[in-house]
């Protein structure tokens, strides 16, 4: 199975929060991502609101056809923004409120409880869960227990030693997707994936069925436009 891009709108609205206006309309360019062969649509709503607010979460809701992932840290207000919508996948990241981005993964072993908790809340609902999660192999084996559906690989370390390294920074992802894969857990990732490392980590990681990319594409797409840009991404992708 090919695995799938989900293209993140959230530098879209950053882009048209710098105005106050509409523009770009969110809505349209997730739209037309969807019409340019992305798999997905993904956002990540923070309290805040600095980029993506509830009400763009509301309105996306109503006309994505492609898989809809909603992120960000499961207080009640996300919780009950995911039982509103019930999106195809919801992906559960540690934030901390005011960070600037993600930048680390679940101590699942620590959060095991609120997790498991978590994990079957959305199952009630019918929504996919996903955890975001680093390489170390105690965080995978408490992924599974914790009864989530995927986890999503952090890929910022990756990204980072890519260019020095592209065997070494890659070594710790394929050891725990093989071990996730024993455990049962499908595989997801993120973070600074872009036009130059995304095929070797696409070719090395087996089981891969999903990526999530915004910050890259997005900044690719000044230079290329963003239909032939989203058609980039997909060509890497095995």
């Amino acid at each position: 199975m090919k695995t799938k891009l989900s293209v993140n709108v959230n530098k879209i609205a950053t882009l048209r929060n710098a105005r106050g206006e509409n523009t770009p309309n969110v809505v349209q360019v997730a739209l037309d991502c969807e019409r340019f062969g992305a798999d997905g649509i993904t956002v990540h709503p923070r309290p805040d609101e600095r980029h993506i607010t509830r009400k763009d979460v509301y309105d996306l809701s109503k006309v994505v056809t492609t898989e809809f992932n909603i992120e960000g840290y499961p207080n009640d207000r996300f919780m009950s923004l995911i039982s509103d919508i019930v999106p195809a996948q919801a992906t559960l990241v540690p934030d901390a409120p005011g960070v600037l981005t993600s930048n680390a993964g679940w101590n699942t072993k620590q959060n095991q409880s609120m997790l498991t908790e978590l994990s079957a809340e959305l199952k009630l609902k019918g929504v996919r869960s996903s955890i975001f999660v680093d390489t170390d192999l105690t965080n995978i084996e408490y992924a599974a227990k914790c009864g989530v559906d995927r986890i999503e690989f952090y890929t910022g370390p990756f990204a980072l030693n890519y260019a020095k390294n592209k065997e070494a920074a890659i070594k710790e992802y394929v050891i725990a997707s093989k071990l996730a894969s024993e455990l049962g857990l499908e595989i997801n990732a993120g973070h600074d994936l872009s036009l130059e490392n995304l095929a070797y980590f696409d070719s090395k990681i087996e089981g891969l069925l999903e990526v999530s990319i915004g910050h890259a594409l997005i900044g690719d797409a000044l230079y290329y436009g963003l239909e032939n840009t989203i058609q980039m991404y997909q060509r890497l992708l095995k």
